[in-house]
């Protein structure tokens, strides 16, 4: 009995040793992450929570101002503006989510070439955003080829400047973040397609379920996971968004396109007003931090009704 007893603290002893050299194993693949997240995101959110509470510029010294930033912002007919162009972005999410689910449904089929459709879809997502918006720029100009290609079918009759036409310019915007980002999201549907055993799909169609039921009932469910991560990353991406309006239209015409990244970086990086910079940043990171609760609530919610 004492020699069994002895045997299995040894067991045990070994196991916690194995376990610790794992878990020693692990924290050293994630030090350097961990490092540069620390250097380039926590730290300057910890330094920019004080800063938002002063006049800071770089010219003088920091002055303590309480929430008169915050009040300007509220009072700030740009700024109020520019929030309201970033929630307006907020309604390519779930039109993106469906398209690359809907992508990721037609990559996932076992057919000769397939791996050609996957790469050709995935490579705006790893293309230069300065690259792809020149290329856009060019073909959304007055007399760019989307404009000729629809007067040549008759579909308008005179050229519109996609870009420069305060009607036009934030939808267009908003067309380029969705084409870019398709690609992305259908990735990690793809992979949440592919983790869910075709038996489950096959024993429905057997018991009489369609295609569209079957997706519906199985695939949607399974995919939970990847639906919620990616509404995530897509809305906060919707509200951060600032390469495109940046390179394309400044934030014109008429700030008709100025997203509140892109203005916080103006009053930040152009106007050296940073202590209203950060007050604005954090204002905007507290609207995405309440909008991804409210996601986490549904999904919660809905994952009740399902069990």
């Amino acid at each position: 009995m004492k020699t069994q007893n002895t045997l299995s603290e040894n067991m045990s002893h070994l196991k916690r040793k194995h376990i610790n050299r794992e878990s020693r194993t692990a924290w050293l693949f994630l030090l350097p992450g961990i490092v540069l997240l620390m250097l380039f995101v926590f730290w300057p959110i910890i330094y920019s929570l004080p800063l938002a509470f002063t006049n800071y510029s770089v010219i003088a010294e920091p002055a303590f101002v309480g929430l008169a930033n915050f009040k300007k912002a509220f009072s700030d007919p740009d700024f109020i503006m520019s929030l309201v162009n970033s929630l307006i972005y907020v309604l390519i999410v779930p039109i993106m989510q469906i398209f690359s689910m809907l992508l990721a449904n037609m990559v996932n089929q076992k057919i000769r070439g397939i791996k050609l459709f996957r790469t050709l879809y995935y490579i705006p997502v790893v293309t230069s955003t300065v690259a792809v918006s020149i290329i856009w720029s060019w073909l959304l100009s007055s007399n760019g080829l989307i404009n000729a290609m629809l007067k040549m079918t008759g579909v308008i009759s005179e050229n519109i400047g996609w870009l420069t036409n305060k009607q036009t310019a934030l939808a267009t915007l908003m067309f380029i973040t969705l084409w870019k980002g398709l690609g992305y999201y259908m990735m990690i549907y793809l992979a949440g397609l592919q983790s869910i055993p075709g038996e489950l799909i096959e024993a429905a169609e057997m018991d009489g379920a369609t295609k569209v039921q079957a997706f519906f009932k199985i695939t949607m469910p399974l995919l939970r996971p990847q639906i919620v991560l990616c509404s995530l990353m897509s809305l906060m991406g919707a509200l951060r968004v600032f390469d495109e309006p940046f390179v394309l239209t400044k934030g014109g015409p008429a700030n008709s396109t100025m997203t509140s990244s892109l203005y916080i970086y103006k009053n930040g990086f152009e106007k050296f007003d940073f202590g209203y910079s950060a007050a604005l940043g954090l204002i905007v990171s507290v609207i995405v931090i309440l909008l991804s609760i409210v996601i986490f609530k549904y999904n919660k919610k809905a994952e009740e009704g399902m069990y």
